[in-house]
Order: structure tokens, then sequence, then C-alpha cells
């Protein structure tokens, strides 16, 4: 099995994973919100595997119910990033003069903020929740893949294919559509990936914080903000499983990006 084979079998098993851990979320949604103080605090065991909290809620449910709220809010935020950068980067570098000056500039300012801050700020300023969520992290992670969308376009319209069609009067609209879209479906998909760990930490981060989402939802940053009152009392498991479940989403698709941006580069083609 070469590389190319085995990233794509990787791809499918990730996918496949994620799509259930999402689902099965979705499912358990009334079970991750239903108590019972008969069976609160209990430690992890065979009938609860990740122990139940203080309300007598299964920690399991809540995890994935968390878990796949999470991963949605991830992959909405993270395909408006990367479309905002798509968009921005073509026009800076298709049009240049001040559009390119005024997209550069919008660059500039919103990297210069903070990523966690400007989250924040943005989402107390559409009334927090999942829509102050969404609008604060989509608005605050299209820069970089922004940066580099205009720096292949800048290399890109300088080819030959490109400039023959403009001396034959092809407009911007159709070269964009025709002959760049597809130069830049590689970077796209790549950076759509790569922008989905960024976007669920920092979701989980404000909600963590409070600024977030509601704590009547099962977020995992609500999980972990409301488990941090109880470690001390030796309620670890309330704490350890969400976290741990948090980590490996974020890792799997970091390496899920890592492996689709081989897959995708020319000079794998024979690997």
């Amino acid at each position: 099995m070469n590389r190319r084979t085995s990233t794509l079998v990787f791809l499918v098993v990730a996918a496949v994973l994620l799509g259930a851990v999402t689902l099965a979320g979705w499912l358990v949604q009334e079970s991750a919100m239903a108590s019972d103080f008969s069976q609160k605090n209990l430690a992890p065991s065979f009938s609860h595997l990740f122990g139940t909290d203080w309300m007598g809620r299964d920690m399991l449910c809540r995890t994935l119910a968390g878990l796949s709220l999470s991963i949605r809010i991830g992959l909405l935020t993270a395909l408006v990033s990367a479309c905002i950068a798509l968009t921005l980067g073509v026009l800076s570098a298709m049009f240049g003069g001040w559009v390119d000056a005024v997209v550069s500039w919008w660059i500039d300012l919103v990297m210069g903020i903070p990523h966690i801050l400007l989250v924040i700020l943005l989402s107390l300023a559409c009334g927090k929740g999942f829509l102050g969520v969404v609008v604060g992290v989509s608005l605050s992670h299209w820069t970089s893949l922004a940066r580099v969308i205009r720096g292949e376009v800048l290399q890109v319209k300088q080819a030959p294919y490109l400039l023959v069609a403009e001396k034959l009067g092809v407009s911007p609209w159709k070269r964009v559509r025709l002959h760049l879209f597809p130069h830049l479906l590689p970077q796209f998909i790549t950076g759509l990936i790569l922008l989905f760990p960024h976007a669920i930490l920092h979701e989980a981060s404000v909600t963590f914080l409070g600024f977030g989402l509601s704590s009547e939802q099962p977020a995992i940053g609500v999980i972990l903000s409301e488990s941090m009152r109880y470690l001390t009392t030796g309620k670890w498991w309330l704490a350890l499983f969400p976290g741990a479940a948090l980590v490996a989403t974020v890792a799997l698709f970091a390496l899920l990006g890592e492996r689709v941006r081989r897959l995708l580069s020319p000079g794998s083609v024979h690997e």
C-alpha cells in the first residue's frame, strides 16, 4: 500500500469516525440533559463508562453531545472563514491597487488582535450564545488562509494561459471561475480542514470563560467549566474524559489536514 492509498484509507476512516461521533451526540442530546440524583457523582464503571456528575447526568452522553455540538460549530465556522479568505484573497490579488491595500490592511488589523480576545469581543457584540460564537470564530480565523490564497493568485495570474485569456478579452470573473478556482481548490480544502482545530478550540475556550454558549447546552466548554468546581473533591472524571475527547478530535482534524495536503500535492502522485 503506497502513501496515497494509505492516506485515502485514513481519510475515509477519520470521516466515518467523526461522522459517527457527530450523529451519536445528536441522538443522545435528551439523555445528556436527563438528571438522576440517585446516581450522582458516580465514578466510571461498566454502567456509566465516563461516570456521572453532581446531577446524576451520564458523562458519556454529555461528552458525546458536547463533542457533536463542537464539531458542528467548528465545521460551520471553518467553512465561513475559508469562504471569506477565498473571496478576499482573490479580490486582493486580482484587482490590486486600493483593493489590495484595503484587504491587506484589514488582514493586518485582524491579525494584530489576539484571537481569543477578538472572539470574545465579537461574541459579546452579537449577544453571545450560538450566533455570537459562530460570528466571533468565523470573523477571526480567515486571515492566514487569505494571505496564502493571495500569494497563490499573485503567482498564477502571471501564467501564460491567464495572460493570453486577458489579451483575448476574457472577463476577470470568468478567468477566476475557469482558471483560478481549480488551481486554488487544493489550498482551499487543506486550509478549510486546518481551520477546524483552531475554530473548535477557540469555541471551547470562549464558552469555558463564559462568553460563548449558554450553560444549558451540553457543550465541551460548559462541561469543563462546571467541572472545575469539583476537581478538588476528587471528581477527576468530570474533566478528564471531555477534555481528552476534545484534544483527540482536534488532533485528528490536524492530522487529517496534513494528510489531505500531502494527498493533493502533485509531488506525491508516485509515492
